[in-house]
């Protein structure tokens, strides 16, 4: 009996030593983590609206607005892209629902509502078909697509001028993907009043 208490004392020291050794470790890479978590965004937000000085946050009341409105249930992030201090776009960051769970899908909208570009960030879709939505084979099909109708997933044959092909084996990805741009498109047409 007193080796299983000396045994639980010993097992009780490893972990805690270890636990102190994470929480020690956390604390001081946490400001690294998220200062390059910022960085990420804003090379996402340049890349899907390469003509943006600034990108400024919507402000809270609005946002919160949209929020509530549920057919927005995907957007989690609006930036205003500014150039010459004027509005040229919106990058819109939706969280749609894929296979594998949420994906963060940025999307850059002109302010004529036309996509500029559209990135698949952090995902857990499965490697070699999910995936492949991070390919720019697979994002690129969207650019020049309009918020003036919605888009649709074709799994074949040539997609149509408000359409694109499903990437072959992942038509949830494909259409999770979508319905974030097209979230995205309806939220960028309403905050430029048309």
């Amino acid at each position: 009996m007193r080796d299983y208490i000396k045994l639980t004392g010993i097992l009780f020291i490893i972990c805690a030593i270890a636990a102190a050794s994470l929480g020690y470790t956390n604390a001081v890479t946490y400001d690294r983590i998220q200062e390059q978590m910022v960085i990420a965004g804003n090379e996402a937000k340049k890349a899907v609206l390469p003509g943006a000085e600034t990108f400024e946050e919507l402000e809270d009341s609005t946002f919160s607005k949209i929020k509530s409105n549920e057919k927005y249930n995907y957007i989690s992030d609006i930036y205003i892209a500014k150039a010459g201090g004027n509005i040229i776009g919106y990058a819109v960051k939706a969280t749609p629902k894929g296979y594998g769970g949420s994906m963060d899908v940025i999307v850059g909208v002109a302010a004529d509502g036309s996509i500029l570009g559209v990135r698949v960030g952090n995902n857990s879709e499965t490697p070699g078909l999910g995936k492949k939505a991070e390919t720019p084979k697979f994002q690129e099909q969207f650019n020049g697509k309009t918020w003036d109708n919605g888009i649709n997933v074709i799994k074949s044959g040539t997609p149509k001028d408000n359409e694109i092909a499903a990437i072959s084996g992942a038509t949830v990805t494909s259409g999770a993907v979508t319905a974030g741009v097209n979230q995205a498109l309806e939220v960028a047409k309403e905050l430029s009043g048309k």
